[in-house]
């Protein structure tokens, strides 16, 4: 299937790549060259997939104009910060005969890119990024985003990948908002944003799901329930995580992984 894919990128660090790849796979590719021009485009919802990477003190307005629900929202700037905000929206991906790993190659095939031309080790270090995915509930596309966000923030010395337990908690997220909270149903979206730094590392998942009541589970460290598995996946991601915060309705999960002290020698 022929799928329409716009690719906005200021400094061209992934589009020309990603466009020829695209192309090659017979894919219909536009590409802009900043977030206004996308807003001035006007509505993007015929677009399957719209592949966004701006450097934030290079873009100048962050306001919600129509048809621009799959821009990403940009992190505050700060003096002297190199910030850059990507989003790969797959909101409006046709989901006729959904195949799961249809969206996953396309996932894989940009992150890959942007590991390749835009991920160096020397701006990473000193790199303040949000990074978004909106995409259809599915359990496949969840771990390639999962093992890119671990390589990321281990690049970032935010943790020791032989000593973080990272994964875990991650996982446990990602996979309770296609499963548990949209049912694994590809017409719900899951809604997946990392702000990353080297001091801390923030992730959000959403779902569209009816969401739950946080103090409803049952204590995991109960003797009553040493052998019930509901919540355990909830008492791991709060002693992995520094932060952790559910919404009212139960379908945001906030959590965030403060920077480990590194030697000079890490």
């Amino acid at each position: 299937m022929q799928r329409r894919i716009l690719i906005i990128d200021d400094y061209d660090d992934l589009a020309s790549s990603l466009r020829d790849a695209f192309n090659a796979a017979g894919h219909s590719v536009e590409v802009l060259e900043s977030r206004q021009d996308a807003m001035d485009y006007g509505d993007l919802d015929g677009f399957d997939l719209v592949i966004t990477d701006l450097d934030v003190d290079n873009t100048a307005s962050n306001s919600n104009g129509h048809g621009d629900t799959c821009l990403p929202e940009l992190p505050a700037c700060k003096a002297g910060e190199h910030v850059k905000a990507f989003k790969f929206c797959a909101s409006n991906f046709r989901r006729d005969e959904f195949d799961e790993n249809e969206l996953r190659n396309f996932i894989e095939t940009v992150l890959n890119f942007k590991t390749q031309f835009v991920d160096k080790a020397d701006l990473i270090k000193q790199l303040h990024e949000k990074i978004e995915f909106e995409l259809p509930s599915a359990i496949s596309p969840m771990h390639s985003i999962l093992e890119y966000l671990l390589k990321r923030v281990e690049k970032q010395r935010v943790v020791k990948p032989e000593k973080s337990n990272l994964f875990v908690a991650l996982d446990e997220a990602f996979v309770n908002a296609v499963k548990h909270g949209n049912k694994f149903n590809a017409q719900k979206l899951v809604r997946i944003t990392a702000e990353l730094s080297n001091k801390e590392a923030t992730f959000t998942v959403e779902d569209e799901g009816e969401g739950f009541d946080i103090n409803s589970i049952p204590d995991p460290l109960d003797p009553e329930n040493l052998f019930k598995t509901s919540g355990r996946g909830v008492l791991f991601i709060y002693n992995i995580m520094d932060e952790v915060k559910y919404n009212e309705r139960g379908n945001r999960l906030t959590m965030t992984k403060k920077g480990e002290e590194q030697t000079p020698d890490d």
